[in-house]
């Protein structure tokens, strides 16, 4: 069970001021917590997410838990699509525009050079909040249920953005064509 001092403090430290992603990676602590991945109200348009308190040209648009802060984001979320369900819908919303294509490993992932152009695509416009805490999963659905942010799927309502989200996330993995027999 959360109490509600906990929930509060977590939460204020992700509405804090949310740091570059070069400055982020750095100061990200290797031990457990709960992130939050922060854009400018021109990137993504259509989903809108709760204003940063401390920078209300940043909205949130996704949660995510972690048992090492550090290594998630630095070696999951900015580096492979094939272990990180934000880089899968980034990479989903944003394949017309970005022309990213996809191939098959033992999983649907973005062709080398597209990960590399994604990760550049999430420096240049994202920016990255988080707070420690031992058990970040209980934390992680309350903040979801409490914040709402745009991209998460689980633990949100049915409504257009999550239906947006799947469907951006289907057409990822569609892009990949039929898994090849192994």
């Amino acid at each position: 069970m959360l109490d509600d001092a906990t929930v509060q403090q977590a939460t204020a430290d992700l509405l804090s001021t949310p740091h570059p992603l070069s400055r982020a990676t750095i100061a990200l602590p290797t031990t457990a917590g709960v992130y939050a991945w922060w854009a400018p109200p021109e990137i993504l348009t259509s989903f809108p997410g709760p204003v940063n308190s401390f920078d209300p040209g940043r909205r949130l648009l996704y949660l995510g838990k972690a048992s090492r802060l550090r290594s998630r984001v630095a070696s999951n979320h900015l580096r492979d699509s094939g272990r990180s369900t934000l880089r899968r819908t980034l990479a989903g919303l944003l394949m017309a525009a970005e022309s990213y294509r996809t191939t098959w490993t033992d999983r649907v992932v973005l062709v080398p050079e597209d990960e590399q152009r994604l990760t550049h695509w999430m420096h240049h416009h994202l920016t990255l909040t988080w707070t420690e805490r031992p058990q970040p999963i209980p934390l992680e659905k309350e903040l979801i249920s409490q914040l709402r942010p745009p991209l998460n799927v689980e633990g949100t309502e049915h409504g257009d953005s999550r239906d947006r989200v799947k469907q951006a996330r289907a057409f990822y993995y569609a892009s990949a064509g039929p898994r090849p027999d192994k």
